[in-house]
């Protein structure tokens, strides 16, 4: 399956794209997501504590399932107030 993953603020500039169309096995996980995402972009290691991952605009875990398709975002904190 095929989904978009979709770069924002630093994972952005350290990825150095704003998107990736990545391919996974059907089946798979945010966590496999996360794990392609990791190998391809090692410059990302130091930020992954601090992002948030949402599938179509909903915040998940690692343990949601994908669908063909489907958009992963990875979302720095936010702050303000």
């Amino acid at each position: 399956m095929r989904i978009t993953v979709l770069f924002f603020a630093q994972a952005r500039e350290r990825a150095g794209r704003p998107s990736l169309a990545l391919e996974l096995p059907d089946g798979s996980r945010v966590a496999d997501a996360r794990a392609a995402i990791a190998r391809r972009y090692p410059a990302l290691e130091a930020l992954w504590p601090h992002l948030a991952l949402a599938v179509d605009g909903v915040l998940v875990s690692g343990d949601a399932t994908l669908h063909t398709d489907a958009e992963l975002a990875l979302l720095p904190p936010v702050s303000g107030g």
